[in-house]
């Protein structure tokens, strides 16, 4: 399989995303592409003066769409011009513009590979993608919920004083204010986490993780090294056909909508979106109330 990645937009994600795949050698072939073209061209100039210090070769270059045709995998991660104050839907309207602008540009070049996207709101601009490409749907998906959910095993890990990588569980629906942890299936080693967890201690959680995003982006002005990682995780996964289960923003055939959910990620991109059996119902309406959430955003931009 061709290992050739592109990426779209240079800022703080798209540069860290490049960073990660460069130092962990996830692709043979790198292409940056930005509307600064000379910025494109700096992170790329830069990614090559590593190259000497690094344990694989990755070829990296920057240019434009026409560049992209044989990539095996795009990852879309063009941000706002303006800082977020209270909500990833407020990307919307600047991010969706842009989408739409970008990806007829990319499918005249014959590009038949993976979309992943991290450009917010991700859920949203997601299913943008997916209208604007015309590919079939298992080629298209977002990071969705996979960080949110490396919060949640982050700040639980930290409460119990073990390794975030002993928690299991997800963070599920909207990447943004009505994404919940559903509580059902998250344990702490071979213990559920309900057991461990008082319902106030729950909710304290779960506003932990929503807000962790923004502490984050107050502080720093932007939030970068975990979406990055993510993003290179699911790289890898698609280069390895590793078959991995991960919280990705895929559609939902009977919500209508994408949205954050387990799902089979190998090398045709999203293998199998997997049940949502073990929701209680109240998690069940939560999930149902987050897509209402997503559609409605999807209505305000996208007619047609």
């Amino acid at each position: 399989m061709q290992q050739k990645v592109g990426i779209i937009g240079c800022g703080h994600v798209g540069s860290d995303v490049a960073f990660s795949l460069v130092t962990q050698g996830i692709c043979t072939e790198l292409v940056l592409v930005d509307q600064k073209s000379e910025k494109a061209s700096s992170e790329a100039m830069e990614l090559r003066d590593m190259l000497s210090a690094t344990h694989s070769y990755t070829k990296v270059i920057s240019g434009g769409y026409e560049l992209l045709r044989d990539a095996s995998v795009i990852v879309m991660a063009i941000g706002p011009t303006t800082l977020l104050e209270k909500d990833r839907m407020e990307e919307l309207k600047e991010t969706s513009a842009a989408v739409r602008s970008i990806v007829p540009k990319v499918m005249q070049t014959g590009f038949n590979g993976i979309f992943i996207n991290i450009t917010n709101p991700c859920d949203v601009i997601t299913q943008i993608i997916a209208k604007e490409s015309g590919l079939p749907k298992r080629q298209v998906f977002g990071t969705g919920t996979s960080l949110d959910t490396m919060r949640m095993r982050s700040a639980l890990g930290e409460h119990f004083q073990v390794s975030p990588k002993s928690i299991s569980g997800y963070v599920l629906a909207e990447h943004g204010e009505s994404q919940f942890i559903a509580w059902s299936g998250v344990k702490v080693g071979t213990k559920p986490a309900l057991e461990l967890l008082s319902l106030e201690e729950r909710a304290e959680f779960k506003e932990k993780v929503r807000a962790r995003g923004w502490n984050i982006l107050l502080g720093k002005g932007w939030t970068s090294f975990g979406i990055a990682t993510a993003a290179a995780r699911l790289i890898a996964i698609i280069h390895d056909d590793a078959r991995e289960v991960l919280p990705i923003s895929v559609y939902d055939e009977s919500e209508g909508v994408y949205a954050g959910r387990p799902a089979v990620i190998g090398r045709d991109g999203v293998c199998q979106i997997l049940p949502l059996e073990q929701l209680t119902t109240e998690e069940e309406k939560l999930y149902q109330a987050s897509c209402a959430v997503i559609k409605q955003a999807f209505s305000t931009v996208y007619t047609k």
